[in-house]
C-alpha cells in the first residue's frame, strides 16, 4: 500500500489561494478516479476538484471555510502500489497538520458556546462515527405533562437547566418524573424526542433562547466582500422614474399569443435589455468599467449585460454577452439560460465575468422603490420594480394603466446626474412607445 497526495491545483489567472467550500468525501471513504472530492472557490467561480486515482481517504488537509494556498495538500489517500508521497515535495509538517485536522476528537465538538464561537472559522473535520454508536431509543410520545400552578418554577438541577437552554427547550413545558416533579436529563430527552405537550400556556408565546452560529463562507463570503467593496469605493447616486408600460404589456401578450408556442414566451426582461442597448448608444459613458486604482475608465461598444440572479447560495450576476446583437427571443433565451446556469453552477468563467452594466429585477417582489448596489467595477445598474395597475389621468380621463418604476444607481465619479437622468428617460421613452424598440 502507498500514500497518494492530491494538492490544490493551479487554477490560473494568477490565483494564489482558494477557499474550501465543500467536501464531497469523508475520512475512511473509498473514492474512484475522476470522482469529485471537494469544491473550492476563487474570486471568479467555484471549481470542482476531482480525484486522480482509486483509493481510501485517510486525511483531509483543511476544513470548510479555510483559505488554502495553491499547491498545498488538499487530501491524502491510501492506494494500491507506491503512491506519490515519496516523490512529493511536501514537508512532513503538512502531513501532521492534515492528520491533526482530520483526526480531531469528537469531544471538541461539545465545547462550550463561547469556545465554539472563538474557533468557528476553522471547525474540526471529524472521522465518521463507527457502527458501535449507541442505538437510538424507540420512538415514543413524551410523558404527559402535569399542569403546574401559574408562575410556578419547574424543579431541575443546574446542569439540566443549562442543557435545556442549549436545546432551546422551555422547562415549563416538560413533565418531571422525579420527586416533587423534578425534571431529569431523561425527562428532557423524552420531551425533545416526542415534543411533549404544553404545560399551562400556548407554546407559540413562550420565550425562546436558541442561537445558531453560521460561518460566512463560500459564495456568501464573496457576496459580502463584493457588496462591502462596492459601497466603500463607489459614491452611489440613485434615480427613480415611473414608466407606463401599458402598451408594452399589450405587445408582449400579443407576441406570446402568436409566437409563444414556437419561439418561447417573452417576459419583460428582454424588452428592458433591448431598451438599455439602444439607450446606451446615446450614453456610452454608462456602458463602462472604472478602474479606480489606475484612474482609468474603459468604455465598451459591446453590451455585456449582467443579469442579477438569486440562487440557493445567494446572489450571482451571470453575463449575457453581446446583448446588442440579440433580438427579443434570442435575448429571452439567453437570459433564461444564464440565470438557470447560475442556479445549477454550470456556467463557464466567461459567463460569470466581464459584464459592463447590470439589470436587476425581483419580479413580483420588486416593491415600489429600491436602491440597487452597483456591481463594481461597473458604473451603473438598472433596477426594475413590480408592475401594478393604477388609475391615471390621461387626456382628461381617468383610466387604468400598467405602471412600473425603474430604480437605478450610478457611480457619481464617472456619471453626472444629468446624464443618468437622461439615460433613464431614454429607456422610459422606448418602453412607453415599444415600436421604437424595433427601430435601429
Amino acid at each position: 500500500m502507498g500514500i497518494y497526495v492530491i494538492r490544490v491545483p493551479d487554477i490560473g489567472e494568477g490565483i494564489a489561494e482558494v477557499e474550501l467550500v465543500a467536501w464531497h468525501v469523508a475520512l475512511g471513504e473509498s473514492v474512484k478516479e475522476d470522482q469529485p472530492v471537494a469544491d473550492v472557490m476563487t474570486d471568479k467561480a467555484s471549481v470542482e476538484i476531482p480525484c486522480h486515482v482509486h483509493g481510501k481517504v485517510i486525511a483531509l488537509g483543511a476544513a470548510v471555510g479555510q483559505m488554502i494556498s495553491v499547491g498545498a495538500e488538499l487530501i491524502r489517500l491510501e492506494v494500491e502500489g507506491e503512491g506519490n508521497l515519496k516523490d512529493d515535495a511536501a514537508p512532513a509538517a503538512s502531513a501532521a497538520t492534515a492528520t491533526q485536522i482530520a483526526a480531531a476528537p469528537e469531544e471538541k465538538s461539545k465545547q462550550s458556546d463561547t469556545k465554539a464561537s472563538e474557533n468557528i472559522a476553522i471547525p474540526a473535520v471529524q472521522a465518521p462515527k463507527q457502527a458501535s454508536a449507541p442505538a437510538a431509543r424507540p420512538a415514543a410520545r413524551a410523558p404527559v405533562a402535569q399542569a403546574r400552578k401559574e408562575g410556578e418554577r419547574p424543579l431541575a438541577a443546574p446542569s439540566v437547566r443549562r442543557r435545556a437552554l442549549d436545546m432551546g427547550v422551555d422547562l415549563r413545558l416538560v413533565h418531571g418524573s422525579g420527586p416533587a416533579g423534578q425534571i431529569s436529563h431523561a425527562d428532557l430527552e423524552a420531551f425533545a424526542a416526542g415534543q411533549g405537550p404544553v404545560v399551562g400556556g400556548n407554546p407559540q408565546y413562550v420565550e425562546r433562547h436558541g442561537e445558531e452560529v453560521i460561518p460566512v463562507i463560500g459564495l456568501r463570503r464573496k457576496i459580502a466582500q463584493k457588496m462591502q467593496e462596492a459601497k466603500r469605493r463607489i459614491p452611489h447616486f440613485s434615480y427613480v422614474e415611473e414608466v407606463d408600460v401599458t402598451e408594452l404589456e399589450q405587445l408582449r401578450q400579443q407576441l406570446n399569443k402568436i409566437h409563444g408556442a414556437t419561439r418561447g414566451k417573452l417576459t419583460l426582461l428582454p424588452f428592458l435589455a433591448r431598451a438599455m442597448v439602444l439607450a446606451l448608444r446615446q450614453f456610452p459613458q454608462i456602458n463602462a468599467r472604472y478602474d479606480d486604482d489606475a484612474g482609468v475608465v474603459t468604455r465598451y461598444e459591446a453590451v455585456h449585460l449582467g443579469i442579477a440572479a438569486q440562487t440557493d447560495g445567494g446572489l450571482m450576476v451571470p453575463v449575457l454577452r453581446h446583448a446588442e446583437s440579440l433580438d427579443l427571443w434570442a435575448s429571452a433565451a439567453g437570459i433564461a439560460r444564464v440565470a438557470e446556469g447560475a442556479k445549477t453552477g454550470k456556467l463557464g468563467r466567461e459567463e460569470l465575468t466581464g459584464s459592463t452594466i447590470t439589470l436587476t429585477s425581483l419580479g413580483a417582489l420588486g416593491g415600489i422603490v429600491s436602491t440597487p448596489v452597483i456591481n463594481h467595477p461597473e458604473v451603473a445598474i438598472v433596477g426594475v420594480n413590480r408592475m401594478v395597475e393604477r388609475p391615471m389621468l390621461k387626456n382628461g380621463q381617468v383610466v387604468a394603466r400598467q405602471l412600473m418604476n425603474l430604480s437605478s444607481s450610478f457611480d457619481h465619479r464617472v456619471v453626472d446626474g444629468m446624464d443618468a437622468a437622461q439615460f433613464i428617460q431614454a429607456i422610459r421613452a422606448l418602453l412607453e412607445t415599444p415600436a421604437l424598440l424595433f427601430v435601429d
